[in-house]
């Protein structure tokens, strides 16, 4: 009964629209054809070329912060900012339970171990409250930072994750981190054109990361960027990730290990013509959110989530959230409605049921969990 409540309204909001339905899909209706033709005319396509430095201006103007670097994909972009943010073999970082593997993966490449925390219904991120109470109870102050009495590792670095596009509740997550002496890094993969307090995203940790993906608000084909409004860190971001080479016309000279991991000009050249529909895009978004908020107000069993109070939401991904008695009806929905041609898709399996991160330290992840069997994501693309 349930399911065919939702196919009926999800049906209403999406109309005629071509089927198959995907999730969120990229839209071009701008210059990408001029820019990228412009780009291939030039013979820069690769590392050199005038969109690059463009498409981080961009960036920075419309995020407010001081320095973007654009980088070849956003998982990329989180290894170099946790780098930067002194993270070491053997620490601990904290993650959520609830997000894409990527989070956790760039903790790994580190040498660091994530450590799983657990989400709230609010925000769909990070809890705060509880994370507090938690460190209150397994860390300990030591020289050299903060460290977890049970596995004797220091515990570095929080990365609270803007989950779907709605913001986490980062002042909170801030008083969390000076109380603990924690660095705070936001992953903001999916969170382009989202405010917390009136202030873009990726202005309140001592950096945050954003992806380009292709099924991300904007699109470079893949590409990232790590933000920042710590200038020297952005400095230290842009050598690392152009393999340390030091500045010359013909030498090449690398002054420590760096990344490969510039972002190509003809990738920047598409996501400059993008960056300049990102505010019609989130304004689309916006109405398809308003559409679907409307259409299940009234379905018992089952709600539209909405940004919390103090967020203006991208809506990247929409989200439907079953009640405790309706979560066993999930996999019907999600199978009903995509053998109807509207593809819709559970949240990311919880990273502590993935076999390389079972072993990872964690605290009760009841709300991640809770989440993880009520969530739906239904289609969300501008051009709906």
């Amino acid at each position: 009964m349930l399911a065919a409540q939702i196919l009926s309204r999800l049906q209403t909001v999406l109309g005629d629209a071509k089927k198959p339905i995907p999730l969120h899909e990229p839209c071009f209706a701008g210059n990408e054809w001029d820019y990228v033709k412009d780009c291939l005319d030039s013979t820069y396509v690769s590392s050199v070329g005038a969109y690059v430095d463009r498409f981080e201006k961009a960036l920075q103007d419309f995020t407010g912060v001081k320095r973007a670097v654009a980088v070849v994909n956003g998982t990329a972009a989180l290894h170099i900012a946790l780098k930067l943010a002194g993270v070491e073999a053997g620490d601990e970082v904290l993650v959520p339970a609830l997000t894409f593997v990527a989070t956790a993966n760039a903790v790994v490449y580190l040498g660091g171990v994530p450590h799983l925390a657990d989400s709230d219904d609010l925000t769909l991120g990070l809890d705060p409250v509880k994370l507090q109470a938690y460190l209150e109870e397994i860390t300990a102050p030591r020289e050299g930072g903060c460290y977890n009495r049970f596995t004797g590792r220091r515990i570095r670095a929080v990365v609270p994750v803007h989950t779907f596009g709605h913001p986490a509740d980062l002042e909170a997550l801030q008083e969390v981190c000076a109380r603990f002496r924690l660095v705070m890094v936001e992953d903001g993969a999916e969170a382009l054109g989202s405010f917390y307090r009136g202030r873009h995203t990726g202005n309140w940790g001592q950096s945050a990361i954003i992806s380009f993906n292709g099924n991300k608000i904007i699109t470079t084909g893949g590409g990232g960027a790590i933000l920042t409004n710590d200038e020297e860190l952005g400095r230290q971001a842009k050598h690392l990730t152009t393999t340390a080479r030091q500045q010359h016309r013909w030498v090449y000279s690398h002054d420590q290990v760096g990344y490969n991991y510039r972002l190509p000009n003809i990738n920047a050249a598409l996501g400059c013509a993008q960056m300049e529909k990102l505010p019609e895009f989130l304004e689309k978004k916006r109405r398809l959110a308003g559409k679907y908020a409307a259409a299940f107000q009234s379905v018992a069993g089952v709600r539209f989530f909405t940004e919390p109070a103090f967020a203006r939401s991208n809506y990247w991904l929409n989200v439907l959230l079953l009640n405790d008695k309706n979560c066993a009806e999930r996999d019907r929905i999600l199978e009903e409605s995509n053998n109807q041609g509207i593809m819709t898709r559970p949240a990311w399996t919880l990273m502590h049921q993935l076999p390389m991160f079972k072993d990872c330290p964690r605290m009760d992840l009841s709300g991640a969990e809770g989440l993880e069997a009520r969530l739906i994501n239904i289609p969300s693309s501008p051009n709906l």
